[in-house]
């Protein structure tokens, strides 16, 4: 794969981050959070789109958001309640009284990586 392959990769996975993001009505702090305690700096660059070789920490972070985001769609029958669910407070495990997306911008990889298990395990039950 060629650097400029990485890149156009890197664009892609941010297109679909902030197009999820844009579904889930999610606020700035929060996609800070979801990727990975960025600065507002750093945010505002990549809502630019860029072409750009994003860290294997981000693009993991991003990979899980795309499972959940999947996970929900096959779930609910229409994206306005695919999109409710994610901002749903529960009382399961591991959210603990808080919505999924609260817990995901704790902004830690294994709050998006247990989000991801949740919803998975939801979706095949």
């Amino acid at each position: 794969m060629t650097l400029d392959d990485e890149k156009a990769i890197g664009h892609l996975a941010l297109k679909g981050f902030f197009g999820i993001c844009r579904e889930w009505g999610c606020t700035e702090e929060e996609m800070m959070q979801m990727l990975g305690g960025v600065s507002q700096s750093t945010l505002t660059k990549y809502q630019a789109l860029p072409h750009l070789n994003l860290s294997r920490d981000t693009m993991e972070r991003i990979s899980y958001i795309l499972g959940i985001y999947k996970s929900l769609r096959i779930m609910y029958p229409t994206a306005e309640r695919a999109n409710r669910r994610i901002r749903l407070e529960t009382s399961e495990a591991p959210f603990s009284g808080t919505s999924a997306l609260d817990f995901m911008a704790q902004g830690s990889l294994k709050h998006l990586m247990e989000t991801r298990r949740y919803f998975d395990a939801k979706r095949a039950g």
